[in-house]
């Protein structure tokens, strides 16, 4: 059985460079602080860090290329705190879940991972796919409150809501003792 940990960020690693950056870009930087302070704990206690991010529609990309671009850019203030290392996974992905048609499961299975904690963006999007993704894949989910973003608040409540009620998702914050890292 599967029983580690792995933390995902997801679709930290942007360009914002999109319709609903505007209402997205004030709730990343609350968010900001919760996501550094769990690739700290995740680091520190020798967890995988995942990154599963968008890749923009470059299709000939790598990581690092994605992330330079981010970087040159606008807001590589909001990147850069949280910015991949060397011992970092990262995992490209097209659509919303960071499941669907990618490597992930298998990355998660040869890795012995079991359960994951979600971090990044868009809670009512990205986030709520992925846990509904992850949850049918019997893969245990966390999903940290303080440490997802949102465009809508809303709507990012009721994911909230969703993820806990129907798919069993544990929600904590990134100060959490409780909080299996």
């Amino acid at each position: 059985m599967a029983d580690r940990t792995a933390l995902v960020i997801t679709d930290m690693v942007n360009t914002y460079e999109h319709e609903d950056a505007h209402l997205l870009l004030p709730s990343v930087r609350e968010a900001l602080p919760g996501v550094r302070r769990l690739i700290e704990r995740a680091r520190a206690g020798g967890t995988e860090v995942i990154y599963v991010n968008d890749n923009f529609g470059r299709w000939r990309s790598h990581h690092d290329e994605l992330l330079d671009t981010v970087l040159s850019g606008p807001y590589a203030d909001l990147v850069e705190p949280i910015r991949p290392d060397d011992d970092s996974l990262f995992v490209v992905k097209a659509r919303h879940s960071a499941f669907y048609e990618t490597p992930l499961e298998y990355l998660l299975r040869q890795h012995g991972i079991g359960r994951i904690v979600l971090s990044g963006q868009v809670t009512e999007q990205c986030i709520l796919y992925s846990a509904l993704d992850a949850h049918i894949r019997h893969v245990e989910v966390s999903v940290v409150k303080d440490a997802v973003a949102h465009i809508h608040p809303d709507l990012a409540s009721a994911a909230l809501r969703m993820m806990e009620r129907n798919m069993g998702a544990h929600l904590a914050t990134s100060g959490d003792p409780e909080l299996r890292l």
